[in-house]
């Protein structure tokens, strides 16, 4: 199997590589169509869409998978939020979410001015490249949880709804 992930970012590319350890993961960098920051679950959503569409149209009899990082406000509450997108080679489009946070009243101030998460991260934290490495999952849970570790779950969820839809056919 082969897959093409629509990201240079190592946190997305080693969960697609750790979930599907038989594939041949091929990472590229293709467009979200969305904001650089998403601010919904829609948004969010329809950038990892994007990204998997995009992806599996760069080689044929290949899958795509878009992995996109977003925040989304629920009722007075602003959530981190993921989603994730594998499109299969006869265009089948299969969607995930995972995990969320509540983001900290000072992040959400910075987001409020436009600022986007992995920015304002890397002041938040005084750390470099937050956004290759730990995600703001990980600075928010003390590094309990990983970016990487984030994506697994929505990858994981993805490979399971694509192998039941595959085992339907």
């Amino acid at each position: 199997m082969e897959i093409i992930i629509g990201s240079q970012n190592p946190a997305k590319i080693n969960a697609v590589q750790e979930v599907f350890l038989n594939a041949n993961v091929i990472s590229k960098d293709v467009p979200s169509n969305v904001g650089a920051q998403p601010i919904s679950d829609e948004e969010t959503m329809q950038g990892a869409i994007n990204r998997a569409k995009h992806s599996a149209k760069l080689k044929e009899n290949a899958c795509g998978i878009g992995l996109e990082g977003g925040v989304t406000r629920i009722k007075e509450q602003v959530f981190l939020c993921n989603w994730g997108a594998l499109v299969d080679r006869f265009g089948e489009v299969y969607v995930a979410s995972g995990a969320r946070i509540p983001l900290p009243k000072e992040i959400v101030l910075e987001l409020e001015k436009g600022n986007e998460l992995g920015d304002i991260m890397v002041s938040y934290a005084n750390k470099q490249d937050i956004r290759k490495k730990e995600g703001a999952i990980g600075i928010l849970t003390n590094e309990t949880i990983s970016r990487k570790d984030m994506f697994v779950h929505v990858v994981h969820l993805l490979k399971g709804q694509y192998a039941y839809g595959q085992s339907r056919n």
